[in-house]
């Protein structure tokens, strides 16, 4: 039981914290996304990508409904995502000393988890 809570905290937070990300891309629209996917000579397109992964996918986390597949979504757009807007900060330190992309290894590696425990017994899955 207590392992199935822990696991309903993590869908919760990740898919809470990356769907905020979603809704903000959503008022702000594609298109500073689709500047830098052209600017890394990739189509514009590539930017609704996003949504997938910063909308779908977290509330389908959040849900527990396809949480492998919606986990695995949300790690490759954090990746993705993180490699277009901040591939220049992987090796760099924040001022106060943690890694200068810390939120992002936290949603990389928590999607990961989720990816490999499954979704737990309270979950639209678990039932």
């Amino acid at each position: 039981m207590r392992q199935d809570l822990g696991k309903l905290l993590l869908r919760l937070a990740l898919g809470g914290l990356v769907l905020l990300h979603g809704i903000a891309r959503l008022v702000a629209g594609p298109a500073a996304l689709a500047a830098a996917a052209e600017r890394a000579g990739l189509p514009g397109m590539i930017a609704y990508l996003a949504y997938v992964g910063e909308v779908a996918a977290p509330l389908a986390l959040i849900a527990g409904w396809w949480t492998r597949t919606a986990a695995t979504l949300v790690a490759l757009t954090v990746a993705a995502l993180t490699l277009l807007a901040h591939g220049h900060e992987l090796a760099a330190l924040a001022r106060g000393g943690g890694w200068a992309l810390e939120a992002q290894g936290m949603f990389f590696f928590a999607a990961v988890a989720i990816a490999l425990l499954g979704a737990g017994r309270y979950s639209i899955d678990g039932r």
